[in-house]
């Protein structure tokens, strides 16, 4: 049966017309369950209702035409109940609704189950038999299973690039993911397609079909001129009849079969990558599916082959595309990497198929000021090439070819926006002080970018962050202690008399070393952090002499120790730290200041240990991002749980507070450098609960000093007072939302002034 289901679901996914595939799933299905009947109802949430899609068994004049109301008949039954239905006799249910239309007049066994995505109801499968019955356990399991692999396909009917999509499906005028950087664009979309997966590839239409054909005739040479290389450099290194490898590569490649397919598939319409793709997947379904083993490792290397074939088309079509200057950058996944491939100022918005709020790249957008908007899901990124386009980072909503209209009323939202800009521009060098003489002190993060500019200020009045790892990240080995007391040097010259916040080496998670690779099956609960270092005191020892070093001069650095655990490491930390205090004391033959020595608090446990830590270190800061991820278990880099990650949560928002409370009993002073810092709801929030200090990116430091100046420290705390009783995230963000805009800030979390 496993095999049976993987040969359906690549089937399905790899068939480019949605009526073509759902009408080979259903005929795959009766057979695969020797059934009489098998269908699939869509939902249109807008009319309330399942409509019969695809069948085989049922009358097919009824296809696109029978429509099944939410709260009706068995499909209905389905949809409410969201699990599987099985009866022997449907027509004697008291749910059953007769359709004459669809004639079903001599089917009787019914089992049917809803295809969910993230919690909605899309569609409902069923299967029917003459023989009034009940399915057996085997039957309804391979149903089940088969709707959750088609879920989310099915879910994002857009993504199978369908041109026959019937006009009685839902079609909404933006197209809706989750809002990760604030901000409004316009602009022209420049698509950036994964490196030679045959699986990322999106299936586009061409009207150039012998400019295709040729790509694809070079794209064959240039693979079996590789092949050759390949074996010519192997000879004598690998056995000879390893070597036959290469030359059963170059037999698959010369089939007249399989080459003649792809040129069909060009003149079919289809461009030269979307032709190979069809055809390549057309040979792994069908290898998959045989039962012998050896077979089916055929797959693999058609695969393989395939991909060799596509990046020699990618190569040819790269050096053709030009890439706009109001580029709004599209991708599966859009990385950090990515956005440094481009010019910052050519970037206009960001729109990741993939992705979650809180990856690097996100936070990278945020700090450079770009709108971001993140998980569409399984959109084809074909649809989005050569297209105008409006990237709403407040709602998360995206515009396609927008109409007149549209682009109207958002050019007037971006005007707003500039002079909403101008406005709070003039509060950049002003001190963050309430109406009522509440003070607090806005600090910069640093370090995405090994560059520092003096423009990056922007009034903070030091810095609350300083990534060191990002210098490390951009080499092929550990930086020298010269090298780092050079970077370490500058960036103190930077804000002298003011403080500079340095963290430690943090990798791990999802922050790597080319040059020092972790192997970890959960990265985020691992090998990462003061746990490396502490297991590689000579790393530690080195950065800490060139922080030391660099601060000679300038005396206005911090360190501060990243994802403690438990107390002991601290101990272990202030003892090495001891050491390369002597060291450089001794070289430098004169008794160096001891910079003040922090700890995030980002890990749960420590919460619980505030008091002891208060009596080792110097000032608490809180890596609310972290922080946030482990408390409520999720991994904010996961697209299918990002939904989940939110600093706005009851239990977050208590935990937050409770850190405060401890932190002012201990007299300890206490910052918080993660996204929520630069959020203006945030921001009053920590501003209530008596943080001392809040890190944030550059850009997020005007819109907040604002916010503080024109707010009474009372009021902040009556709105915290508010959240803490709040029971879910939803009622915090209503409450929030209500709020800023009763103070005059709604500005800051939607469109416009």
């Amino acid at each position: 049966m496993l095999t049976t289901l993987r040969r359906i679901v690549l089937a399905f996914n790899q068939q480019p017309e949605l009526d073509v595939a759902l009408s080979n799933m259903v005929s795959d299905v009766k057979t695969a369950l020797a059934t009489d009947c098998c269908s699939v109802y869509l939902a249109d949430d807008s009319k309330q209702h399942f409509l019969l899609m695809a069948s085989d068994g049922l009358a097919q004049g009824s296809l696109g035409r029978t429509a099944i109301g939410f709260s009706e008949g068995l499909v209905g039954l389905v949809g409410q109940r969201e699990e599987p239905i099985n009866i022997d006799n449907a027509q004697q249910h008291p749910r059953f609704k007769y359709a004459p239309e669809v004639e079903e007049d001599d089917l009787f066994a019914f089992l049917g189950t809803p295809i969910i995505h993230q919690r909605r109801v899309v569609g409902v499968l069923t299967v029917q038999q003459k023989q009034a019955r009940q399915f057996d356990e085997n039957e309804e399991a391979f149903l089940v299973t088969l709707s959750a692999q088609l879920a989310g396909a099915i879910a994002n009917i857009d993504s199978k690039g369908s041109r026959t999509r019937l006009a009685s499906l839902p079609s909404k005028p933006f197209l809706q993911g989750i809002p990760s950087s604030p901000g409004v664009a316009i602009g022209n979309i420049f698509v950036s397609y994964p490196k030679a997966q045959l699986s990322s590839v999106s299936l586009t239409k061409t009207e150039q079909p012998k400019e295709q054909a040729a790509a694809l005739k070079q794209a064959l040479q240039r693979t079996r001129s590789d092949l050759t290389k390949m074996a010519e450099q192997m000879q004598g290194v690998i056995p000879q009849d390893t070597l036959e490898i290469f030359e059963m590569y170059r037999h698959m490649l010369e089939s007249a079969t399989i080459g003649n397919e792809i040129y069909d598939k060009i003149a079919e319409g289809w461009d030269a990558q979307s032709a190979l793709k069809l055809i390549i997947d057309q040979y792994v379904v069908q290898f998959e599916g045989v039962e012998d083993a050896y077979i089916r490792e055929r797959a693999t290397d058609i695969k393989d082959l395939g991909n060799r074939v596509l990046l020699h088309l990618q190569e040819n079509e790269a050096q053709h595309i030009a890439v706009p200057d109001d580029m709004i950058l599209v991708a599966e996944e859009v990385t950090a990497a990515l956005l440094a491939e481009f010019q910052q100022s050519q970037i206009r918005a960001v729109v990741s198929l993939r992705g979650s709020t809180n990856s690097h790249a996100v936070i990278l957008a945020r700090a450079l000021g770009i709108p971001a908007v993140v998980g569409l899901g399984q959109m084809s990124l074909a649809s989005f090439r050569n297209q105008q386009a409006i990237v709403d980072g407040y709602s998360g909503e995206v515009y396609l070819s927008p109409k007149a209209s549209i682009l109207t009323k958002y050019r007037r939202l971006q005007r707003e926006e500039q002079e909403l800009n101008q406005i709070i521009a003039k509060v950049i060098n002003l001190p963050a002080i309430t109406r009522d003489g509440r003070s607090i002190e806005l600090l910069l993060n640093a370090g995405l970018s090994s560059q520092f500019d003096e423009s990056m200020k922007n009034g903070a009045s030091g810095i609350g962050l300083y990534r060191t790892e990002i210098p490390f990240m951009e080499r092929n080995c550990f930086p020298s202690e010269q090298e780092q007391y050079q970077w370490y040097q500058v960036v103190l010259a930077s804000f002298p008399r003011q403080p500079v916040v340095m963290r430690t080496l943090d990798i791990g998670g999802d922050k790597e070393l080319t040059y020092f690779p972790v192997e970890e099956s959960n990265p985020f609960l691992g090998w990462r952090g003061i746990r490396i270092t502490l297991d590689h005191p000579e790393i530690f020892l080195v950065q800490i002499r060139a922080m030391l070093k660099a601060n000679a001069d300038s005396g206005n650095l911090e360190i501060m120790l990243p994802m403690i655990s438990n107390v002991s490491e601290v101990d272990e930390a202030i003892t090495l730290i001891k050491q390369a205090h002597a060291e450089v004391s001794s070289e430098l033959q004169q008794q160096l200041a001891k910079p003040k020595l922090g700890v995030m608090i980002e890990v749960p446990s420590v919460i619980f240990q505030l008091d002891e830590l208060a009596q080792r270190v110097d000032f608490f800061s809180v890596g609310s991002n972290d922080l946030t991820q482990y408390l409520l278990a999720v991994d904010r880099n996961n697209a299918r749980v990002s939904g989940l990650y939110d600093v706005y949560h009851p239990s977050v928002l208590r935990a937050l507070n409770f850190i405060a409370e401890r932190a002012q009993k201990n007299l300890i002073e206490l910052s918080l450098c993660g996204e929520l810092a630069g959020e203006p709801a945030g921001a009053l929030l920590l501003l209530a609960m008596g943080y001392d200090k809040l890190s944030m990116t550059s850009k997020s430091i005007p819109k907040v000093k604002w916010v503080v100046r024109n707010v009474e420290f009372k009021h902040s705390q009556k709105i915290l007072a508010h959240c803490l009783q709040c029971a879910t995230s939803e009622q915090v963000h209503a409450y929030l939302n209500r709020e800023l805009e009763q103070l005059g800030f709604g500005s800051f979390v939607r469109a416009g002034k």
